[in-house]
């Protein structure tokens, strides 16, 4: 289908009842990408569903999910991406290795991010180690589009705060990442105080366990990372106000950057706050 070019090329509507009906219907189709928080949370689920799981080789499967959702009550955003992700993994069970991998492989690359996000969470009805979860997360984690990227950490988070420990250790690996989704995702992962998630209590009370991330970005050129890093330690502030200001003053001596001195500002933004 070919799509408009004034379509592929929309900033996207502030309000929901500004979204076009065009737009509206080619995002229910799966046939665009959200521009903007406010297409990405209109989308209907259910619609997508509808359209896509046909042309994906799980016609079969289309009666099962649809009965799922509307017994959840879920069409729209986070719950109900949540919801399709594991039910497609659920009737992927008793299909062959071959099958699932092709399935995965056209929803991870599909042109509709929701479609993409669907795939970040079909890959919990197995026994993969937490190393081998994260090498199938990486793509999503990579992916250009933002709801994708928010969508792969959101997908592992109760994995990586199972062994914190074990999690840090690994994901110091990407924070030397090349691409700055990965070093990005490296600690937004595993924020202490996750936007839409479950805090992890045991970093709220010993944030000094990610110092090794930490370290490795405390003067990242991209300011997509800096934003990361002084969000993570705002949120360590809140528990922990005095070792994020000595953190903060070790690093103004040690890494006198443009860069350092923008997490400082953002990291210490509640501690100022509350003077």
């Amino acid at each position: 289908m070919v799509v408009k070019e004034d379509i592929l090329n929309r900033k996207g509507a502030r309000k929901a009842s500004d979204i076009p009906n065009d737009v509206l219907m080619l995002l229910n189709q799966g046939e665009i990408e959200s521009v903007n928080l406010m297409e990405w949370q209109a989308v209907n689920h259910i619609s997508l569903v509808k359209n896509v799981l046909p042309t994906i080789g799980l016609e079969e499967k289309l009666e099962f999910v649809l009965t799922e959702i509307e017994k959840q009550k879920v069409e729209t955003g986070m719950k109900a991406i949540r919801l399709i992700g594991s039910l497609l993994d659920t009737v992927m069970i008793d299909e062959s290795a071959t099958k699932k991998e092709d399935v995965i492989k056209v929803c991870s690359e599909h042109v509709s991010d929701s479609v993409r996000c669907w795939a970040a969470f079909m890959n919990k009805n197995n026994d993969y180690s937490l190393e081998e979860k994260l090498l199938y997360i990486r793509p999503f984690a990579a992916d250009h589009h933002f709801g994708v990227r928010e969508i792969a950490w959101m997908s592992i988070r109760e994995d990586l705060s199972a062994n914190i420990e074990n999690s840090v250790d690994l994901l110091a690996e990407w924070a030397k990442s090349e691409d700055e989704n990965i070093r990005r995702f490296s600690l937004e992962s595993i924020r202490p105080r996750g936007v839409w998630t479950k805090h992890i209590e045991r970093l709220k009370e010993e944030p000094q366990i990610v110092l090794p991330i930490l370290h490795l970005l405390k003067s990242d050129s991209s300011k997509y990372v800096q934003d990361s890093v002084g969000n993570w330690l705002n949120d360590a502030s809140k528990t922990q106000p005095e070792w994020v200001k000595n953190l903060c003053d070790e690093w103004q001596k040690e890494s006198p950057t443009k860069a350092t001195e923008r997490i400082i500002k953002k990291a210490q933004r509640t501690i100022v706050k509350g003077k």
